[in-house]
């Protein structure tokens, strides 16, 4: 079972790739179960045809601890386990602490115990720290994926991840797989992302080009796949999904200077 954990600037379309990638992996018959870390439970909807699945947390507060799997995991498209971490109530408390809540209660009822061959952990924006980071701080991810684009502050977002990623790597077997380009049709996006990438050590796993049918998609509550399984933009899906399913590239990142970043984002135009 490889755990994976999807990371990346708020607003980048991490749980939206998240979803058509592991619709893909879905396709081709791997088991999957994500596990949505963000309180805004959204990590999962496409999969589930729009459903607002009930959260863990508010599973929790409603009903106690004696609680049943069935209660907090919904299966979806092509079998997918989708399971949301939820958040406190507006104000109280830390809403980190929902993901170390989920995982371990998801491991008390026998959740990882099912052959499966995909956890992916869609976590909020680009929070390394806290509980937001425990997928990686506690080894349940070994596996990171940064969502980014050719934009400036998704590159700084995803550079200051790897070095979170960087200082978990120190005590444990965290490794970096990737930048996946979610393109946002910025010049040289597809070099910059690619040197970027490599400056880090890793690889531009794939650029998924930006197209309106993903957003038509999500309108009608699904997946590209879902929606218009011949439609171009799903095959683009299905070779993210084969790229990291054969993927034996994982490495500590090396995260750069500001200056380094900067220099790169001069080279291609980015910065005057």
């Amino acid at each position: 079972m490889r755990q994976v954990a999807i990371y990346g600037k708020g607003g980048i379309g991490k749980s939206t790739t998240t979803q058509n990638l592991t619709a893909a992996l879905g396709e081709m018959g791997k088991k999957i179960m994500i596990v949505g870390c963000d309180p805004k439970a959204d990590s999962t909807r496409l999969i589930l045809g729009g459903l607002a699945q009930q959260t863990v947390l508010d599973t929790l507060r409603e009903e106690g601890d004696d609680i049943e799997l069935d209660a907090v995991l919904k299966e979806g498209f092509a079998n997918i386990k989708c399971v949301e971490s939820g958040g406190p109530e507006p104000g109280v408390g830390c809403a980190g602490r929902g993901i170390i809540t989920s995982i371990s209660l998801l491991e008390q009822l026998g959740a990882y115990e099912d052959n499966l061959d995909y956890v992916f952990y869609d976590v909020l924006g680009d929070v390394v720290c806290g509980g937001f980071a425990m997928p990686i701080r506690e080894g349940k991810a070994e596996e990171v994926y940064i969502v980014a684009s050719g934009e400036m502050m998704a590159m700084y977002a995803a550079n200051n991840i790897c070095k979170g990623i960087q200082k978990y790597a120190a005590t444990g077997k965290t490794r970096l797989g990737g930048i996946i380009c979610n393109s946002r049709k910025v010049d040289n996006e597809y070099n910059m992302i690619k040197a970027f990438a490599e400056e880090l050590g890793s690889q531009m796993i794939h650029f998924v080009p930006r197209d309106n049918v993903v957003q038509r998609a999500e309108i009608n509550r699904k997946t590209v796949i879902d929606f218009d399984a011949k439609d171009p933009q799903a095959d683009e899906y299905r070779t993210l999904a084969k790229a990291i399913d054969g993927n034996k590239n994982l490495v500590v990142p090396k995260p750069m200077s500001e200056d380094r970043l900067e220099e790169i984002l001069s080279e291609f135009g980015i910065l005057g």
